[in-house]
């Protein structure tokens, strides 16, 4: 079993990516779930949610404290949140929305684990129009992780945005570009 904590601010989408992330792993016959925690949930808080996911059902229902991979969508949450709390300081993998360099964000950090980077705030403006970073992070974590197949989880979530935006196709396909070109562009060391 696989346990992902986001981490996100109000209005950022922590919880619908999970949510999102976690209809795609079911789609592909995973055993997955997703909840967020609830605190102080308005626009710019500190918010996080959870998925874990797994080839076998899941019988675990507590808190993520030991997370394998933490996906950061707002940068300026690290030394404001404890992003790291739990997560294998060599074995760990983070993914971090930054225009630094996976090298950067590792001394920055101080981990030993796997480091992934990814410029979503810039992607989700050129694809989306809009500074919201969590498509863009769902496809720079599933290609640090290798979880999900990339085209299959695409089909899962345009068919799910799709129900959202069905009078805005160029919001649809704005998403899924966004989704893919993380994908292909996030940097790992």
């Amino acid at each position: 079993m696989i346990e992902i904590r986001w981490h996100g601010r109000g209005g950022q989408g922590a919880k619908t990516i999970a949510l999102l992330f976690a209809d795609a792993a079911l789609a592909q016959g995973k055993f997955i779930q997703a909840f967020p925690e609830y605190g102080p949930e308005r626009m710019g808080a500190p918010v996080a949610a959870f998925n874990r996911i797994s080839d076998r059902p899941i019988r675990l229902h507590s808190g993520v404290t030991n997370p394998q991979v933490v996906v950061v969508l707002d940068p300026t949450l690290i030394g404001v949140v404890d992003v790291l709390a739990g997560l294998d300081p060599r074995a760990g993998t983070v993914v971090v929305n930054t225009t630094k360099s996976p090298a950067e964000v590792r001394q920055e950090l101080k981990f030993e684990g796997k480091v992934c980077t990814i410029d979503a705030m810039g992607i989700a403006t050129d694809c989306i129009g809009k500074p919201i970073p969590n498509m863009p992070m769902l496809g720079a974590m599933v290609k640090a992780t290798g979880l999900l197949a990339i085209d299959q989880m695409i089909d899962e979530v345009k068919a799910k945005i799709a129900v959202k935006f069905k009078h805005k196709p160029e919001v649809i396909e704005g998403n899924l570009t966004a989704v893919r070109r993380s994908f292909e562009e996030v940097k790992t060391a």
